[in-house]
């Protein structure tokens, strides 16, 4: 079932049909226009030419002509979807236009708008081989070229003729297939770069985060581990050994914890300044101060406002506590999805839904702006918004609406309980829960094991953090939570 399928209908009734402006009435017709105008074009610019290519006083056109340019001119509409199609039919009709004068035909078609055909042909050629594959636009060169050589040959009967004529063709040919394999394959070394630089960058932040992460947690797990360890073994036999083994333990990770916030702070601060929405300052108490959430989407909806977009956020089903990690996450959606459309959809309105389901919530983000995604450095908070949901082990869409616009959403498993001390408002810092001193010497007890265990456990969260898969939630939840921030 699609994710934005999931949302349950409302219950109130449906908000009143906005009226529809003229800038949103020519974007939708815009591309019908254009189509239009290029088809008028094509259709005038024959009969144009033939009108200029007669000698004598203005004649109507032939049946021959008039057959040739509807045969050359109604394939356009399969070009898009069809191109094989369509350039065989314009292929008959530059045959049937250029064979000799007979029955049933009243006149011949100058040799002006056979050149014209033949200039349409290849152009054709062209943008198939733009489109399609090497195969295919191999076929439809050569299957052009053949056609072109009997036009040459009904049409000419001098030796030297015939030769610049078909040579002439052939260069126009060739001209044409080269400037549309040359447009594919700009395009695709265009999508192999930003494929590329996506992927450069998911590993350049996880590396990053990896060293940052190592370096402060690997020297402080393995002094607690050790402490740990030595005060399990003498706290029957040397009481006071072991009071000092805890003191370590306490005084490394409060150190540690300390670290951490200062390391995760600075790593949310990834923009000079705080834009619109950031939900938090640039200062020195920023890193001590509790990550957002859900809760705090009112005030981003205001930041968003003052930058010019207004933002409707609904309220589905019925609220409860959330995970922080989730919470976190949830906010950071929005908050990029919020950020793309300021940036790059041009519109003055938006919508968010937070509906809860059973075991499931889902975020989903609408615009009416334009549905183009291929601004520079737009994908990489794409990205980021991906990443992170799937570290969640949710479902994530960003595409084009039907009816306009642009959609973003996210469907992510919630536990149908949260437990005490990891819901909303517990955690501290940037996107991990730290918890309160009190806490700490809870935490340090419930955890001390021995040297061998603790030096893999460090191992494997460095080593998850630097390929890119995780080996709990938790590690999981955080790389996804610092990610999406880019």
């Amino acid at each position: 079932m699609p994710i934005t399928s999931a949302i349950p209908r409302p219950s109130r009734p449906a908000l009143p049909q906005r009226v529809p402006t003229p800038q949103r009435i020519w974007r939708r017709a815009r591309p019908v226009a254009a189509a239009a105008l290029a088809w008028c074009g094509a259709v005038v610019y024959p009969f144009a030419l033939f009108s200029a290519a007669q000698a004598g006083p203005y004649r109507s056109a032939s049946l021959r002509f008039t057959l040739t340019a509807a045969a050359t001119v109604l394939p356009v509409w399969l070009l898009r979807r069809r191109p094989m199609a369509a350039l065989v039919l314009m292929l008959i009709g530059t045959f049937a236009g250029a064979t000799p004068q007979g029955p049933p035909w009243e006149q011949g078609v100058p040799w002006e708008v056979s050149y014209l055909l033949v200039l349409v042909d290849d152009a054709v050629v062209g943008y198939i081989a733009a489109t399609r594959s090497r195969r295919t636009g191999l076929a439809a060169a050569a299957l052009t070229l053949i056609v072109q050589i009997a036009v040459a040959t009904s049409r000419t009967s001098a030796t030297d003729s015939f030769t610049n004529t078909v040579l002439l063709c052939l260069v126009a040919l060739v001209a044409a297939w080269t400037a549309g394999r040359a447009l594919q394959e700009r395009r695709e070394h265009a999508a192999a770069l930003r494929t590329q630089a996506a992927a450069q960058a998911v590993t350049a932040e996880r590396l990053r985060i990896a060293r940052e992460l190592h370096d402060m947690i690997a020297h402080s797990m393995g002094i607690i581990a050790i402490q740990a360890g030595v005060g399990s073994r003498v706290i029957d036999t040397q009481p006071a050994e072991a009071r000092t083994a805890l003191t370590v333990i306490e005084a490394t990770s409060r150190e540690t914890l300390a670290g951490l916030r200062r390391t995760l702070g600075a790593l949310r601060r990834t923009e000079p300044t705080a834009g619109y929405g950031s939900g938090r300052g640039g200062g020195a108490g920023a890193p001590h101060e509790p990550a957002p959430g859900l809760d705090d989407l009112g005030r981003l909806a205001a930041a968003t406002a003052d930058a010019g977009v207004r933002v409707e956020v609904r309220w589905r089903g019925e609220r409860r506590p959330l995970p922080a990690d989730i919470d976190l996450a949830c906010y950071r959606i929005v908050q990029e999805a919020l950020t793309n459309v300021v940036r790059h959809a041009g519109t003055s309105a938006c919508r968010v839904t937070v509906a809860y389901q059973e075991a499931e919530l889902l975020i989903q983000i609408d615009d009416e702006g334009r549905a183009s995604t291929t601004a520079p450095g737009e994908r990489f908070g794409i990205v980021g918004m991906r990443e992170r949901v799937g570290l969640l082990r949710g479902q994530f869409t960003a595409g084009p609406r039907p009816e306009g616009g642009f959609r973003v959403a996210a469907l992510l498993p919630v536990p149908v309980s949260v437990p005490v001390g990891t819901a909303t408002g517990k955690h501290v810092g940037a996107d991990v829960n730290v918890g309160a001193d009190a806490d700490v010497d809870g935490a340090v007890a419930g955890n001390a094991g021995a040297d061998a265990d603790a030096n893999a456990d460090v191992r494997r969260v460095g080593t998850s953090l630097s390929t890119g898969t995780s080996t709990s939630a938790g590690t999981r939840t955080g790389l996804g939570a610092r990610r999406g921030d880019r």
